[in-house]
This record gives C-alpha cells, structure tokens and sequence, in this order.
C-alpha cells in the first residue's frame, strides 16, 4: 500500500492553498499533483512545487493527470461551485471552510458526494488543538454536569492591510460575511461541543469597515442550546491594530472554564469540583511555520487524516454534516440583520 502514494491537487494558492500544498508534500503518503489558480503562477509564490499549473478547475479536470483527491482552498463563495465538479469527476474533496454560503449548496455537495461515492473532508483543524481535545473529553465526561452558560467572544483586527482592493475578502459573494470567514471555526468548536442552537437572535453594526467591506464588522448574537443551556457569541473584526482574543467561557453546574488567547489556544481558567486539570501538550509546538499561527498550524492533521481514510486505516475525523450545520448556523444568524 505505501508505495501507492495518494495523489492531490489544490485548488486557490493564497495563504491556505498554499498551507496545503506544504502539508501534502510533508506526507510520504501523498503526492502533490496540480496547482490550480485564475492568478497568473508568477504571481503566487509557488515556485517550489516543480507540479503542472493550471488556471481553472476545468482544465486541471480534462488534462488527464490522475488525481484522487481535490483540495478546495479557493474563495468562499466558490467553494461549493468547484466541490460539485470535482465530485461529478468521481474525486474525493477536502474543502477548506465553510464548506459553502447556504445550507441548500452545502446539502447539494454532500447529496452529490453520497451519489458518487466519494468522501467530502470538511476541515475544522481547531479541533485538533490541546486545548480543544481535552475540552471535549472534560464535556463528555460529564463532570461539568449540566450546561448553563456559554459565552464566545471573538475580538479580532482586519483592515486595509487584509481587506486590499484587489482581494475577494470583503466581497458579500465571494467572503459571505466576517462569521463565515474569520470566525466559522470558533462556531464550529461551539456545535461540537454543545450541538445545534434555536431561538437567535442578533444584533449587528460595521463600526469601521464601511469602505473596506461589503458586510457587518460586529455583533452580538444569543440564542438556546437544543440540548439546553444558553449561549452567547460577541464578535468584531472593527479591533485596533492586532487581534484581541478568541475565548470561551463555560459557567456549568459544577464548575467554571474559559479557554481564551488570541485563538482559543491557552486555558486561562478551570474551576471545577473534584476535578485536577492535567498537563497539556503545548499548542502548535515545534511551530516552524513561520507566518501560520494559531490554526493553520493544524493542517498536516487534516491531510494524515484523508490518506488514513483513503488507505482504509481510520475513520473520517471531520463529518461532512458537521461542516453543513456550522454553515447552517451562520445563516440562521445572518437571517436577523
């Protein structure tokens, strides 16, 4: 089996695309086969990879180059246009979040993967973080009893620097809005954590992006867990200069937690009865990647996690109805402004 490498292309060589390249050629068991972009190469800085370019999915899709998995790292609002054709060419996708802008295109990808039966990798690295992981296992040990409150505050800066003219941040139908693209993966921790929400209600403003954006910069939304408890999030991106915080806090029956740092990466708080917190791996250690901090750091989980699959080694670590809730989520709480 080793010797049969799985093979990849990626589509969308920005920032992330280009994470993903790096983590296909970092495992032995993968193989980089394409790169896919409408800018021209020289522009892009992929000049390491030695694979053939092509400028729109199409063409990579009718060269003839074999590939066995899709890795969709291009604009939000184009997500689930390129999921659909690559599916329809019988190849597995990993789709970067959110997996599309309407539960309705996210229903169709994953109707369409059961069709061709091809598996759809959602990715929500956050999970893979220290801190993360033993929330889950403190939650699901039941030891906090039960849920009364939760609060998710995400305080980030995005300015000129990141909203450039020429970028399709900030767009309304290429971004979708400052929840899908800078916060989904926060709200997907809170859904794997505390499941589905009802009863939202939101208020929003765009303090300072009003040149710069196409939508809101900030908001206050609530809203009752299905599975009780009530929730919170607070969100900006209107934050001076550097990112603020990533948080959140848990008020449970039997104890207090707060997860915080600038990505949701540090525990700051656990005050729970009877309860010893463990040591925890450092985050992202051996962090050589420079530039990608917080949760990009995870992505080389998400690639070992495809080639287990596809190998026939483990299950899929990050459902594909999953990525379809967090989606229909945002859009429950969009439909309020």
């Amino acid at each position: 089996m080793h010797d049969h490498k799985r093979k990849f292309a990626v589509i969308g060589c920005g920032h992330i695309g280009k994470r993903h390249a790096e983590m296909i050629v970092r495992n032995e068991e993968a193989e980089l086969v394409a790169l896919i972009d409408v800018k021209p190469q020289s522009e892009l800085g992929i000049d390491q990879y030695n694979v053939p370019f092509f400028h729109s999915l199409d063409d990579f899709l009718t060269s003839g180059i074999e590939a066995d998995v899709i890795n969709i790292a291009s604009p939000n609002g184009f997500h689930a246009e390129h999921a659909m054709k690559a599916l329809e060419a019988r190849k597995h996708i990993v789709v970067e979040k959110p997996m599309a802008l309407t539960k309705q295109d996210a229903e169709k990808v994953i109707f369409k993967a059961l069709q061709v039966h091809r598996q759809v990798f959602a990715v929500m690295q956050n999970r893979y973080s220290p801190p993360s992981v033993w929330i889950k296992e403190l939650i699901e040990s039941g030891v906090l009893g039960k849920i009364f409150m939760v609060q998710l505050n995400c305080y980030w800066n995005r300015d000129e620097r990141y909203y450039k003219p020429e970028s399709w941040h900030g767009k309304k139908d290429l971004d979708g809005g400052t929840l899908f693209t800078q916060f989904s993966h926060f709200i997907d921790i809170m859904y794997w954590l505390f499941g589905d929400v009802e009863n939202i209600q939101g208020k929003f403003n765009d303090f300072n992006h009003q040149h710069l954006t196409d939508f809101e910069d900030s908001g206050f939304v609530n809203f009752d867990f299905v599975n009780g408890g009530m929730g919170a999030l607070n969100y900006s991106t209107s934050i001076w200069n550097q990112n603020l915080e990533s948080s959140m806090t848990i008020i449970a029956e039997n104890g207090a937690v707060k997860i915080g740092g600038q990505y949701m990466d540090k525990i700051e708080v656990c005050n729970v009865k009877g309860y010893q917190m463990p040591e925890l791996a450092p985050t992202n250690p051996g962090n050589d990647y420079g530039a990608y901090k917080g949760s990009a750091a995870n992505h080389h989980y998400v690639i070992d996690n495809v080639v287990d699959v596809l190998n026939g080694r483990s299950a899929i670590t990050t459902n594909a109805l999953e990525g379809l809730k967090v989606v229909d989520i945002i859009e429950r709480i969009y439909s309020f402004k």
